[in-house]
């Protein structure tokens, strides 16, 4: 079955970076489009970035210029580049994908607090 498992998250101060990763199993990972979520206490659930099967990316306003999306085929995995975090990005970040159906699958997630 879909399994989509987050890691990378922690605690870092205001300017800092991180990088999370997604490693996915049970599906053909080159042919889904993989996304980043993120949800904080209190708010909706939000979409971060996203990156195509050919690698085209796209953001969200509040990350543009500032987060990275890629994704290593050959690893399965999917990553989210975090530079210059803001105490407004502290949330759990969430892995994504849907089938050919439009079901979502989602991974567990990781926090990332941002905070001095």
């Amino acid at each position: 079955q879909v399994q989509l498992v987050e890691s990378g998250g922690g605690l870092v101060q205001p300017g800092g970076s991180l990088r999370l990763s997604c490693a996915a199993s049970g599906f053909v990972f080159s042919s889904r489009r993989m996304s980043w979520y993120r949800q904080a206490p209190g708010k909706e659930r939000e979409l971060v970035a996203s990156i195509g099967v050919v690698g085209i990316e796209t953001y969200a306003d509040s990350v543009r210029g500032r987060f990275t999306i890629s994704r290593d085929d050959e690893k399965s995995t999917v990553y989210l580049q975090m530079t210059n975090l803001k105490l407004d990005d502290t949330a759990a970040y969430l892995c994504n994908t849907k089938d050919a159906y439009d079901r979502g699958y989602w991974g567990q997630g990781t926090q990332v607090t941002v905070s001095s």
